[in-house]
């Protein structure tokens, strides 16, 4: 039961519930200076996106994870979708290759309820997750779908809760 609760548990939180199959990213000035620091360093460079989503996007995903420039709009064209919030061209690209869907041409595909759960699973199984869910490793499953431990506590509390239902 543990890879399952793990499963349900991390793509619980990643995604609000199963309710917000798209990154929202729109985001206040202290926020922004709180998530990403060398890129809003101050106040005033963080205010000129605060706000705005698309801006924010293709700032903080730009020229990473097979992304262009910041001008190209990749970064809000590949922002976090699915239960798992696949992100960046290469994610959408991989992930569309293994299902057979062309996620680059068709990005919102991710944010369908089908393409979501799907994202999701092919996102577990390339990141070889089962092993460290097995050992309830928290910290491990959430680093390498998070990349830090943000939500940790509630992501635990969202584990539990599936494991006690699966027990």
């Amino acid at each position: 039961h543990n890879q399952q609760a793990m499963f349900i548990g991390q793509c619980s939180h990643e995604c609000g519930n199963f309710r917000i199959l798209e990154e929202n990213l729109n985001y206040k000035a202290a926020t922004l200076m709180r998530l990403w620091p060398k890129r809003f360093p101050t106040l005033e460079k963080a205010n000129e996106y605060a706000g705005n989503p698309k801006k924010i996007a293709n700032s903080v995903y730009s020229s990473r994870m097979g992304n262009r420039d910041e001008n190209s709009g990749d970064g809000f064209r590949f922002r976090g979708r699915g239960i798992i919030q696949l992100t960046g061209h290469s994610g959408y690209f991989h992930c569309g290759k293994a299902l057979g869907v062309d996620f680059v041409a068709n990005p919102d595909l991710v944010s369908t309820p089908k393409y979501a759960a799907l994202s999701g699973g092919w996102f577990w199984s390339t990141h070889n997750l089962n092993s460290p869910a097995d050992a309830l490793d928290y910290n491990k499953v959430t680093k390498i779908i998070n990349g830090g431990l943000i939500g940790l506590d509630d992501r635990i509390k969202h584990v539990q809760q599936a494991l006690a239902v699966l027990a």
